[in-house]
């Protein structure tokens, strides 16, 4: 697979959150018979649904999609376990004659598959992590720097579940995170939507209240009744943070709402710097371009 003529067209449908992703993605592979295979590291999990913003049965138009509900959220599921997944779906929708779309926010998930990154297989250490677990996050980023300046330049400073994971790699192998790239499987047309940062926090908004209205709350309280510890919750990020800590009336419904309002539009500014970084990104207004483009490619 040397020439890119002959390599499996790739195509990836990313933004930042509450851009419209998962719609663009929708109406491309309805358009160009392809399926879609989610980059969500939250809409792994079963059960979350709501709070990540799954797709439904009827938004998803008849387009099969995979890597969703493939893991129990009481477990921790790894980029190395995303990365194998990914390659056997892409490979799969590809046998079948139809187009792989890449769709999802998790911009190092679609690093792994794009770049072909070698991901080491590190068992989780339940005792470091615990060790872990009792440093803040800025402790545990600051620790990062120290130990591997590299990994700490293109992580999520605020992600703490991904920094212990990080760290877990960097002490249990004695070396940095490595950063060898395989040769790359896919020819990619990577496709981002383009939005301001006040339509964002318009679209954050009006989306943060509808879950809200479609039952984000109790979500998290059957997930906590399933056996999630309060701490596991808050490893799952925002909604789940600010929702669990209301749950344990440590802050209003008021306090909630704003706080989770503040925190995502925080979230997207993370997003946005990623994803700029990436000069390959094709960045769209509209399906339009975005169909557009598509032709070109595939043509």
């Amino acid at each position: 697979m040397n020439s890119s003529q002959n390599k499996i067209k790739l195509i990836v449908v990313l933004g930042f959150t509450a851009s419209g992703k998962s719609d663009l993605a929708v109406k491309l592979a309805r358009k160009f018979n392809g399926e879609i295979v989610s980059a969500d590291s939250r809409q792994v999990y079963k059960g979350m649904n709501i709070g990540t913003g799954k797709i439904i049965k009827e938004e998803m138009q008849g387009i099969p999609h995979h890597l969703l509900n493939v893991a129990n959220p009481k477990r921790q599921f790894t980029a190395a376990q995303y990365q194998e997944k990914a390659f056997k779906a892409i490979n799969k929708i590809n046998k079948k004659g139809k187009i792989p779309i890449i769709c999802g926010g998790t911009g190092f998930y679609i690093q792994t598959v794009i770049q072909g990154l070698k991901i080491p297989k590190v068992r989780p250490d339940l005792k470091l992590r615990k060790k872990l677990e009792k440093l803040t996050t800025e402790e545990l980023f600051k620790k990062l720097e120290k130990f591997d300046t590299r990994r700490a330049k293109n992580i999520d400073s605020k992600n703490r579940r991904r920094i212990i994971r990080a760290l877990e790699i960097v002490i249990k192998s004695d070396k940095p995170v490595p950063c060898i790239k395989i040769q790359p499987q896919f020819n990619v047309l990577e496709l981002g939507i383009k939005k301001s940062f006040e339509e964002l926090k318009k679209l954050i908004k009006k989306r943060l209240l509808k879950r809200l209205r479609q039952g984000m709350i109790d979500e998290v309280r059957e997930l906590r009744k399933s056996g999630l510890s309060w701490k596991r919750l808050d490893d799952f990020g925002l909604e789940y943070r600010y929702i669990s800590k209301y749950l344990q009336n440590k802050l209003t419904k008021q306090e909630m709402i704003e706080k989770l309002q503040k925190e995502i539009e925080h979230y997207a500014k993370r997003q946005i710097t990623w994803f700029k970084r990436d000069k390959k990104i094709y960045w769209v207004k509209d399906y339009k371009e975005a169909e557009a483009s598509v032709n070109k490619f595939l043509s």
